[in-house]
């Protein structure tokens, strides 16, 4: 099923994934949806990208890439309007306890859900615009 595109606005979500299978998954589920993808496999090379232009939110893959709170705590607070999503086979990451409760915006399980994803999406874009309306 793919994601419905018709209330997210287009913009790019940035995607750090190691796996470039996995990353191709997810790129093409969201380009189903008329969302432009830019795929990343290492945290430098993220923080290189969030410099260089505005997303939707980062969606970061847990199983691939090894994030710990503090990682995670930098890039919210050196980019605090971009949302930061996460992925992972696993439902619960308690060494991540401390950035799940106050840095990321939603967790989810693997294989991703298109109607989840879709979710959070629109919920980060409604967000966004009534920041925007203030």
């Amino acid at each position: 099923m793919a994601i419905k595109s018709s209330k997210i606005r287009k913009k790019s979500v940035l995607l750090m994934n190691a796996d470039p299978e996995e990353s191709a998954g997810i790129t093409l589920l969201l380009k189903e949806a008329d969302i432009n993808t830019q795929s990343v496999a290492t945290p430098s090379e993220l923080i290189t990208k969030m410099k260089d232009a505005s997303f939707l939110a980062v969606i970061m893959d847990l199983d691939s890439v090894a994030l710990d709170n503090r990682s995670i705590r930098d890039l919210a607070s050196r980019f605090p309007v971009i949302p930061l999503l996460c992925i992972s086979k696993e439902r619960i990451h308690p060494e991540l306890m401390d950035s799940i409760r106050d840095h990321i915006y939603a967790c989810l399980t693997k294989p991703i859900d298109p109607d989840e994803l879709n979710y959070w999406l629109k919920s980060i874009q409604e967000d966004d615009q009534a920041l925007t309306a203030r």
